[in-house]
């Protein structure tokens, strides 16, 4: 059920902690951008002007967020590196496994938004490891502490935190509890508020949007969210190539679409896929491996994967992920 103001519970357990921290130290009151922030919600979502203060009382900033945000590990590693971390027989074997425990959802998933089922399962691997690592961090925590105390994207994560709370009254849970990653992400398959409140689905149909327990709706919401970002029936993700010369170097963009063709690239003396057409759009990518380079072609279903994480390392760990993961599935099952 929906509801204007936070639960009456939540706002009496969080009463009580208040309470019995005065005891020692008087809250602090609340900055001028919190101040701000709360009359936003109030005079934009109704909420209740003394309960959300009292609940934004007991955020904690967190240094240890901030160091993360300022200098985030992926920027460090090549691709060697970075494969090293998703591509072992734990994730793959995890993957085999919940595969096989939610086989039924995975199916009815891939029915409906047409993603395949080893790109889903492959998904919650690479984010949580299929549940068994979601975060530590309180995401109001997490929110507060980047929205209020990171300048440089403080506008976005204040946007991730209006949702929250948004979410928090929609699904009616108390917002103190959930816990995520540093940047707030939440359940097995790691959605920023935002992309919850869009596209989480209720798979299990029990009225609620449950990321953290309920394999249904982790398996649909993956799904949705793919569908929504332009996944299609092609069977074209990546595939690695060979080429010939200097020429193609012209080809190699930052850009993470797809901005070439088949018949450009082989222009070029790139191997394209034959039977074709020679208009599909592909973007020539370079992973870096510890003596030479490999080279992919990437289609427009590997960009899609970039909308889930905007990193090319990320989407090939994802691709490169599902196919071991199928391989195993399939293996077993014979």
């Amino acid at each position: 059920m929906k509801s204007s103001t936070l639960t009456h519970l939540t706002i009496a357990v969080i009463l009580m902690t208040i309470t019995l921290a005065s005891h020692a130290k008087e809250a602090p009151k609340l900055s001028t951008e919190y101040a701000e922030f709360v009359k936003k919600m109030v005079d934009k979502h109704q909420f209740d002007q003394q309960q959300l203060t009292t609940l934004l009382k007991t955020a904690t900033r967190q240094p240890s967020i901030l160091r993360a945000m300022s200098s985030p590990a992926e920027k460090r590693l090549e691709w060697h590196t970075y494969r090293k971390i998703f591509l072992k027989p734990n994730r793959i074997n995890g993957g085999i496994k919940f595969w096989q425990q939610n086989k039924e959802q995975l199916i009815q998933a891939q029915q409906k938004y047409g993603v395949p089922e080893e790109i889903i399962v492959a998904i919650i691997g690479v984010e949580t490891r299929y549940g068994s690592n979601i975060g530590s961090y309180k995401v109001l925590d997490a929110l507060t502490t980047l929205g209020f105390h990171y300048p440089k994207r403080a506008a976005f994560f204040r946007r991730e935190l209006e949702h929250f709370l948004l979410l928090a009254r929609e699904e009616g849970f108390d917002p103190s509890k959930p816990k995520g990653s540093y940047a707030g992400a939440m359940g097995k398959p790691q959605f920023i508020s935002s992309s919850y409140r869009a596209y989480a689905v209720d798979g299990d149909n029990d009225g609620k949007r449950d990321l953290w327990t309920s394999s249904a709706d982790i398996i649909h919401s993956v799904a949705n969210y793919f569908s929504q970002h332009g996944w299609s029936d092609s069977p074209l993700i990546a595939q690695k190539t060979q080429l010939t010369g200097e020429t193609y170097r012209q080809l190699l963009k930052p850009s993470l679409k797809p901005v070439n063709t088949l018949g450009e690239l082989s222009q070029h003396h790139v191997q394209v896929p034959p039977n074709q057409p020679s208009n599909t759009l592909v973007r020539l990518l370079e992973l870096k491996q510890p003596k030479h380079s490999d080279y992919w072609l990437t289609f427009s279903n590997f960009y899609t994967i970039t909308r889930y994480n905007h990193s090319h390392l990320y989407a090939m760990a994802v691709y490169q992920l599902s196919q071991e993961i199928k391989q195993g599935y399939h293996s077993t099952a014979l």
